[in-house]
């Protein structure tokens, strides 16, 4: 009988204990902790370095004569009454900085401003010789090509392609110089000054992600510039800095009547490649 109590009291508490257990809270691995992953955004300033090709459109360089006898030589072909010049060249180097505002992080519409500068150091020469064996000889030159433009584009996360246009600006030369038939100096004029005028192109734009190994190749990240983002471009752009009257003087004692007037006009297409440090975002 003491046996059967104590069997009894045995799985009762077995019971009892099972039960307790079964109350208690279970053990659970904790829920695993989501970290979004960054969307990359083009908002923020930068800057970087470009090179360039430069190339003319056929630039028209037109001459009139000031007093009569000037005017018969332009009329009889003494003397080019029209002219072109084009010219083509890599730039030695350029750098840019602007910044952008991106309005939806990811894909969406980027706008912001970009300042260029280029130095072209184009400079050619066109010879002409006129009916009466007189040579004219006209140069120009333009030394470097500054763009300040507002730029409109669209992301695709890290590509952007893009629109620009804007003020166009940069320093120029033109001369004139007219001889005699006997080969003296007769006529000469020149100007040498800053001009400004207008700039409209595209591009598109790239950046680098983190892990590109052409990251390696960025020169600032071993000089501790401390930037969010690598970008490389491609743009086209096309500028015109207007036209401008050189008064070609008579040389006294060589040149007969009051001289020529020649109008020069600078314009042109720089097609940029380059890459910029980001700042500010992601």
């Amino acid at each position: 009988m003491m046996k059967t109590l104590l069997l009894a009291s045995a799985a009762t508490a077995l019971v009892t204990t099972a039960a307790s257990a079964a109350d208690l809270p279970r053990r659970a691995a904790p829920p695993p902790i989501f970290t979004p992953v960054p969307v990359f955004t083009w908002t923020g300033f930068y800057g970087g370095l470009e090179t360039s090709y430069t190339f003319t459109d056929k630039q028209r360089i037109t001459t009139v004569g000031i007093s009569p006898i000037n005017a018969a030589n332009v009329a009889s072909g003494a003397r080019p009454a029209s002219t072109r010049i084009s010219d083509d060249g890599f730039a030695n180097i350029g750098g840019t900085a602007g910044y952008n505002y991106q309005f939806t992080p990811g894909s969406g519409i980027v706008v912001g401003i970009a300042n260029s500068i280029d130095w072209t150091d184009l400079a050619k020469n066109r010879y002409y010789l006129g009916s009466t064996n007189a040579l004219s000889g006209f140069r120009q030159s333009t030394d470097w090509i500054g763009t300040l433009v507002g730029r409109v584009g669209y992301a695709f996360d890290r590509v952007m392609v893009y629109g620009l246009g804007g003020l166009a600006y940069g320093n120029v030369s033109y001369t004139a110089n007219f001889l005699s038939p006997a080969g003296n100096l007769a006529f000469a004029g020149r100007y040498d000054d800053f001009d400004t005028g207008f700039a409209y192109g595209g591009g598109i734009e790239f950046a680098l992600p983190t892990d590109s190994f052409l990251n390696t190749f960025a020169v600032g990240r071993y000089l501790g510039i401390k930037y969010d983002a690598l970008t490389v471009k491609a743009e086209y752009v096309h500028y015109d800095l207007g036209s401008r009257n050189v008064l070609v003087g008579a040389i006294p004692g060589v040149g007969l009547g009051n001289g020529y007037i020649s109008r020069f006009r600078s314009e042109g297409n720089i097609v940029r490649a380059g890459f910029n440090y980001k700042f500010g975002g992601f």
